[in-house]
């Protein structure tokens, strides 16, 4: 697979970056749970977190398709990394609060919306279109390794011993990834053609595109739903497997509970691409929302470890088969030039539900139990099933995938980094 140098920087930096971010998503909980185990107030740190995907999403995607993909990338990760290195000062000197971690979680998820709308609009220009589901998949494999494997696991044993050194090995790895992206040669800044436009107007565009492809805005649609009853899962899974929880695990377990998932994750992202070929695009998504479904389902009906582990895997692998498939369809159905507006009208759909979910876990875990959001989380995500067998259908992805080449031929082609040939980008 001649991928080529840039999209190597590209992996190792992903790879680093989803380190601090596994390290810190298990380093967040356990300093919270350390001032609060009230479900509202713990789940506001979540909310906090997720919030930025509702709210600036769409100004990520006009900038993402307005300045260098690259640069974004990096001042986005040094950025990180000082927010960060702050908080674990704040720790080592005992000076955390619940509003301290909600900042810190609200500077983050604006951090990750620049992030990962530059990062995701800048891969087509990486690699050649057939080759987009093996790299995406391959992108997916090294994030989730170091995000849901690495990272959890090293940050359950290292905030075991020492809270503040988890924070501070979460920053040093922002770091050395904006190190890997500063290595990557050339300029990765779409090309823009007409008159100049407002930030207002370039948003307005790419909402009218996403609004009127039917696929694109059904498959948005469901990550949301699925998106939404997962992070009400998510938010008040610490509170139940954590000890006091009836799970009663220790915060090294719990980390290494989260790691059953990334490891679903990460065998699915190696048979995604073959799944997609075998059972075809749209059954491939039925069978991993159903998978997704079961996994929310399982901490509902036992609080021991191996099966809520089994579905957890499970859902990995169908969440990482869901992801792989519609992240590379979305690169290959729009146009260069709205790609990183496309991918952000996409995102505030499928993540701008996140910050719902936690709040929403939190609240159903005050009214009812924490027991009770993983029936409810369950039961909403199978009610979103009819959407996708109806519109979702290998046809109407197969139009959509034509129309999206006839499109982008039509516009002139894809932006070529200077680095790189202009057959690694001819759509």
């Amino acid at each position: 697979m001649p991928w080529g140098s840039a999209y190597t920087k590209l992996l190792v930096s992903s790879g680093l970056s989803n380190l601090a971010d596994g390290v810190f998503q298990i380093a967040l909980p356990l300093i919270t749970l350390g001032i609060t185990r009230d479900p509202t107030a713990f789940a506001t740190v979540t909310v906090a977190l997720r919030l930025p995907w509702l709210l600036f999403a769409l100004p990520a995607g006009a900038l993402a398709d307005r300045l260098d993909r690259r640069r974004t990338m990096l001042l986005v990760d040094l950025a990180r990394a000082a927010v960060i290195g702050g908080l674990a000062l704040a720790v080592a000197t005992g000076t955390e609060t619940l509003w301290l971690l909600c900042a810190v979680a609200l500077l983050l998820g604006i951090g990750e919306t620049l992030f990962d709308t530059a990062a995701q609009s800048i891969v087509p220009g990486m690699v050649e279109p057939d080759d987009l589901s093996s790299a995406n998949g391959t992108l997916y494999a090294a994030e989730l390794t170091m995000n849901q494997f690495v990272g959890p696991v090293l940050g359950g044993i290292v905030v075991g011993a020492t809270a503040t050194g988890a924070v501070a090995g979460s920053a040093a790895a922002y770091l050395c990834a904006a190190a890997a992206i500063a290595l990557i040669a050339g300029s990765y800044r779409p090309e823009r053609t007409g008159p100049p436009t407002r930030i207002r107007e370039d948003v307005v565009e790419g909402v009218r595109y996403l609004y009127a492809h039917r696929v694109l805005r059904t498959m948005a649609l469901l990550t949301g739903i699925a998106n939404l009853t997962a992070t009400a899962m998510l938010t008040v899974l610490p509170l139940y497997a954590v000890a006091p929880g009836p799970m009663g695990l220790s915060e090294a377990d719990y980390g290494v509970l989260l790691t059953a998932g990334a490891g679903g994750a990460f065998a699915g992202s190696f048979v995604a691409a073959a799944a997609e070929r075998t059972l075809g695009r749209s059954r491939s998504m039925l069978v991993a929302f159903l998978q997704f479904a079961v996994s929310t389902l399982v901490p509902g009906l036992t609080s021991w470890p191996v099966p809520v582990a089994a579905g957890m895997a499970l859902g990995g692998a169908g969440a990482i088969t869901w992801n792989v498939i519609t992240v590379s369809l979305r690169q290959r159905i729009a146009p260069d030039h709205l790609l990183g507006r496309v991918n952000a009208g996409y995102r505030l759909l499928a993540w701008g539900s996140m910050p719902l979910g936690a709040l929403l876990g939190g609240v159903l875990a005050d009214l009812l139990s924490v027991r009770a959001v993983f029936f409810l989380t369950t039961g909403a995500a199978l009610l979103a099933l009819p959407l996708l067998l109806l519109v979702v259908t290998e046809q109407a992805i197969d139009d959509a995938e034509a129309e999206g080449t006839r499109e982008s031929a039509a516009s002139g082609g894809d932006g070529v980094p200077e680095d790189e040939p202009a057959a690694a980008v001819t759509p």
